[in-house]
This record gives C-alpha cells, sequence and structure tokens, in this order.
C-alpha cells in the first residue's frame, strides 16, 4: 500500500497500517486529534498560569477572616483577566481596567489584582511584581442616608406591631445587616444578658452584640406570646417591604447610623468594628466619613467639658 502523500510517512505511523482508505483516514485523524489535543493543553498551561493559585488564594483570605463575598468578587474579576491575557503585565491590565464601563467596576478590578498581587509577593510566588504600580481609580462617593435618634423615635410612632417596633430597634440599636436580622433565632436573643448571637454573617464568623435597654424592652414585649423558633420570622425581602411600607430609612442607613451615634457617645472604633462584624477599620470610615466633622466637634466639646474648660 502506498504511502499518503503529503502525510506522516506510514512506516513512522503504526496507527496507519491499516488495509483499506477507511483505516488511513482513521490513523491520519488520530495523528491530527493528538497534535490538537497538545495545543489545547499548552493553551490551558498558559492560561493557569496565575489562575491555579486561586484556591490558595482564596483559602488564605477567609482565614485571615475577610468577607467570603469580597474574595468572591475578586476571583471573578482575576479569571476575566485570565480569559483576556494568559500572562498579563502591568500595561496590559491598565488597558483592562480602563475597560470596565464604569468607575465603581474599573475600582474593583484594580482592588481584585492588587489584592492577589500583595498575596502572591508574600507566599514568594510574586506573580505581578508590579502590582504597587497599578493605581486605584478614585471614585466620588455618593451621599448615604444615615438615620438619627430623631428617624428612630419617629418609627418607633408610625410602627404598629410589637414585632416591627423590636426590627426597628435592633436595626438601630445592635447595627445588623438585613438578612443578620432575618436569620435570628429566638435562642440566639439573651434578653437578661442584654446580647444577641449573630451565628450567621457575612464573614462567616458568629460574634455577640449588645443591645442597648431600648432594644432589650422591645424585643422582651414582642417575645410575650411568641411561639415561633425565629425571632421574626421575617425575610429579607420581608424586612425591606415593611421599612418602605411605613415610609422609613432602608436598613443600611440604620446600620450606618448605629455606626455614628456608637461613635458619638464614646464607644471605641475597635468596639463598633468588632460588634459590626468588619473585619477592618476601612468600613468603620467609610460609614462615618459623612459625618467626621461632627463627630471630631462632638468629641472635642466633651473633652472641655470633662476638663472644665
Amino acid at each position: 500500500m502506498e504511502e499518503v502523500r503529503g502525510s506522516i510517512p506510514l512506516s513512522s505511523t503504526p496507527n496507519l497500517r491499516l488495509c483499506g482508505g477507511s483505516g488511513v483516514f482513521r490513523g491520519v485523524l488520530t495523528v491530527c486529534f493528538s497534535r490538537l489535543l497538545r495545543l489545547v493543553t499548552v493553551s490551558f498551561e498558559r492560561s493557569t498560569m496565575f489562575t491555579d493559585a486561586l484556591p490558595e488564594f482564596r483559602a488564605d483570605w477567609l482565614l485571615a477572616g475577610k468577607a467570603a463575598s469580597t474574595v468572591g468578587c475578586h476571583l471573578s474579576l482575576l479569571r476575566l483577566l485570565a480569559d483576556t491575557h494568559d500572562s498579563p503585565d502591568l500595561a496590559d491590565v491598565r488597558v483592562w481596567v480602563g475597560d470596565a464601563s464604569t468607575v465603581s467596576m474599573r475600582r474593583k478590578r484594580a482592588q481584585a489584582v492588587r489584592a492577589f498581587g500583595r498575596w502572591s509577593e508574600s507566599i514568594g510566588d510574586n506573580d505581578f511584581p508590579w502590582w504597587r504600580n497599578l493605581p486605584v481609580p478614585t471614585e466620588v462617593e455618593k451621599p448615604q442616608p444615615t438615620a438619627t435618634q430623631a428617624d428612630f423615635d419617629s418609627g418607633l410612632r408610625v410602627l404598629g406591631s410589637s414585632r416591627d417596633r423590636a426590627v426597628l430597634s435592633v436595626l438601630w440599636g445592635c447595627g445588623l445587616r438585613r438578612s443578620e436580622v432575618a436569620n435570628l433565632l429566638v435562642n440566639d436573643v439573651s434578653v437578661a444578658d442584654g446580647v444577641l448571637v449573630v451565628r450567621s454573617s457575612k464573614t462567616g464568623k458568629p460574634r455577640m452584640v449588645p443591645m442597648p435597654p431600648t432594644t432589650v424592652r422591645l424585643v422582651r414585649r414582642h417575645l410575650r406570646g411568641w411561639s415561633k423558633s425565629s425571632l421574626f420570622a421575617l425575610t429579607t425581602n420581608g424586612i425591606r417591604l415593611m421599612l418602605r411600607r411605613n415610609s422609613l430609612l432602608p436598613a443600611h442607613a440604620w446600620r450606618r447610623g448605629w455606626a455614628v451615634q456608637s461613635l458619638r457617645c464614646g464607644v471605641s472604633e475597635a468596639s463598633v468594628r468588632s460588634a459590626a462584624g468588619w473585619s477592618s477599620g476601612a468600613m468603620v470610615a467609610r460609614y462615618t466619613r459623612a459625618m467626621s466633622a461632627e463627630l471630631a466637634l462632638d468629641e472635642f466639646r466633651g473633652a472641655w467639658g470633662r476638663a472644665g474648660g
């Protein structure tokens, strides 16, 4: 049988030593497929130059007590970068960051790359040796609604049921996230000790949160005759609708207000961070930035009053 012209010699390809044209055809397909497979494998290896470290990056992030949602966003963006560039350099990443349609997304892309670059450097891999030279775009912060004591007092007058009043009191008095309030069980609350336990939080770590006297009284009143295991039997959407139906501020405005009010009353930033479930002081600063001047005035006035000046 003659060798196929322009193909690999039959003598060096045992798979092609088959009788008939169909055997030759199958042999040619086998060779082509193996070559294609090698090309795909090489391409895949290139694309995973830094992505193979992403599971370890995530594990170390969570072990440090940082938010799972944040590292999840970082991983999604880093995989998107890997789909665009096999081995990105600083110029590639600058263009990739700039291609995002909004300032917020450009900021998130830069933060993801810098976070991975910092971690990679710390373990000795140094996949992104240029990460320090990647700037994070500045985003103009829009004023965010922040609840006050007057808003809370007004809300108590509007709400009719003891349950809804207790919900509002937990939002204002404990600074919980809407999902954390929805997940509370009766067994998570100790009215006698004035504390509640958040078992499932954004960071994945449980924490204890003190309840102010007003919240203790309203929660105790709500629990009289309450037979359900869930503290409020409300979903996150149910809480949102309850607030909206009564023309009250959204849940996060109460969390911001709780942080500002706590600092104004002399609670340390470290204690606010612990009770809120924040892994760093950055969130405290972000929540209170708009009120920083007012907080400073209150602190100085308090200091002058104690000094008799």
